[in-house]
């Protein structure tokens, strides 16, 4: 995310080429005047607890940063504002893509176990209630329309508009100079073209990000919403209203950085759950089999290691419970050791079915819903299907008989006879079949496409990511016909069911 071109500080009023997203002038007359609505009340928005100065803490250091070495880099201002002594550095290198290259955390010395690797002051961490100045603003904001990303968002363009100026400006550089990218160089699918996104076809991945992007675009929408709600603070940017001097496209490029190196801090209020940590991600790597994660005391946010380092290795942390698609959207990679990784299957009862209602009951009765979602876990997968397989067989009841039985009966048990089973058995089959017919490379391909060094990282890292999801898919595969090898008599033929329940 490089807004380094489209949010300087300088205004322009000439017209941009057509390869340029379009930005309205920042300037004070062009803001539209709304009405019952006077300018003063309009600025000063409804909550005026509001407090301008929160997060930079007054002009006088915003001033001080107008003198900034060019050679100054993040760490020393950090140590300057102070960052007490840590045992962590910042390491380059360079990216396969021929792009700038990126930096990452390492230990400075020999840590164990339990060693605190670096503690980063509050006045150093950008969190909700410190760019609104007013919790209660604050927790209103991100309870209504927006998320603490879009405020964050918002907050660090306007800032970056402020260039020298402002307090953040070393934090807010080194953010452009990750563009968003994760610990493999490759930024989310949220920023990708449509060919680059094709690497991702088969996979349910990339309907997330479809939807993940209006989401985004209705947050875009309600960005002035915070303009008047929180209006006091703006006082100090002399620019349009949120909307009008930011297009969506910058927007999202800002949301994307956010999101790929915001915190989540534990234990905290609400306007303080989401921080922005320098040292923090994207500097620091994400591990799904890592314990350690950044946790907030009164006066900081701290790193605990949660296992030994040698000087000069990568510091890693817990990125939660997310399986590699989230990992991937959010993050821009995917680990391989996740064990949080899964797929999802949505089951739904067949709405024709002249039993439809009673099956509706009996799901309920056993804690499920006529369109039902099932997870399956990587090195579950048999569980998973036999989670499934009671819904599943409720589909296939057709005698009457059969359906009074299963109302009076307690628990999930169908009445299940071997052709039924058959039929329920091969339906999984089929589908499976299915999901990985979608994917137009074969396992095989994949791994062979893994092979060549000088792959696109995006290709790569969509690769490592379908390639996973096929795994978990022939893992399904083997644990269904290991069901139908167990049946007794593999004579018998599925029956037919005209209301099977359907699965996507």
């Amino acid at each position: 995310m490089d807004l380094a071109p489209l949010l300087s500080p300088r205004l322009s009023t000439s017209v941009p080429s057509p390869s340029q997203p379009r930005l309205s002038p920042f300037s004070r007359i062009s803001r539209p005047t709304y009405p019952f609505q006077s300018s003063s009340n309009r600025r000063r928005g409804l909550f005026l607890g509001c407090r301008a100065e929160a997060l930079v803490a007054g002009s006088q250091r915003e001033e001080g940063n107008s003198h900034l070495s060019d050679n100054l880099d993040l760490t020393s201002w950090l140590h300057l504002n102070g960052l007490p002594p840590c045992k962590v550095e910042l390491k380059e290198k360079d990216c396969k893509d021929g792009n700038c290259s990126i930096r990452y955390v390492i230990a400075k010395e020999e840590l164990k176990a339990g060693d605190v690797a670096f503690c980063v002051p509050n006045s150093l961490v950008v969190t909700l209630d410190r760019v609104l100045g007013n919790e209660t603003v604050a927790e209103l904001l991100t309870t209504n329309k927006l998320s603490e990303l879009a405020c964050l968002a918002l907050y660090l363009m306007y800032e970056k508009k402020q260039g020298k100026k402002s307090f953040w400006y070393l934090f807010i550089k080194e953010l452009d100079r990750q563009r968003g990218r994760g610990q493999l160089a490759v930024e989310s699918p949220l920023l990708w073209s449509e060919s680059e996104l094709a690497y991702l076809d088969g996979s349910p991945t990339r309907a997330e990000v479809l939807v993940r992007d209006e989401g985004i675009k209705r947050e875009y929408d309600e960005l002035d919403t915070v303009w008047f709600m929180a209006g006091s603070l703006f006082q100090q940017y002399p620019y349009d209203i949120p909307t009008e001097a930011f297009p969506f496209e910058i927007f999202k490029q800002a949301f994307v950085a956010v999101q790929s190196c915001v915190v989540h801090l534990q234990k905290v209020s609400l306007a303080r759950r989401f921080a922005l940590v320098p040292l923090g991600p994207p500097l620091l790597a994400y591990k799904s089999n890592c314990k350690a994660m950044l946790t907030a005391t009164a006066e900081s946010v701290q790193l605990v290691v949660d296992r030994s380092y040698k000087a000069g290795e990568p510091i890693v942390v817990w990125c939660g419970p997310q399986p590699n698609s989230r990992l991937l959207i959010n993050y821009g990679f995917v680990d391989e050791d996740n064990s949080f990784d899964r797929l999802i299957i949505e089951a739904s009862l067949n709405t024709e079915d002249p039993q439809y209602q009673e099956k509706r009951m009996i799901a309920q009765r056993n804690g499920k819903l006529s369109v039902q979602t099932f997870q399956v876990h990587v090195g579950r997968e048999k569980e998973a299907i036999l989670e499934m397989l009671p819904y599943i067989r409720l589909g296939y009841i057709s005698d009457s008989a059969e359906m009074n039985s299963v109302i009076s009966s307690q628990g999930a048990t169908c009445p299940v006879s071997p052709c039924m089973e058959r039929a329920v058995l091969d339906q999984l089959i089929g589908y499976f079949e299915s999901r990985l017919a979608g994917y137009p490379t074969s396992l095989k391909e994949d791994e062979d496409l893994l092979v060549d060094d000088n792959l696109d990282p995006k290709r790569r890292v969509a690769t490592k990511l379908v390639m996973l999801e096929k795994k978990m898919l022939h893992a399904c595969l083997r644990a269904t016909n290991e069901f139908i090898n167990d049946l007794p008599d593999h004579s018998v033929l599925p029956c037919p069911a005209p209301y099977a329940p359907q699965l996507k």
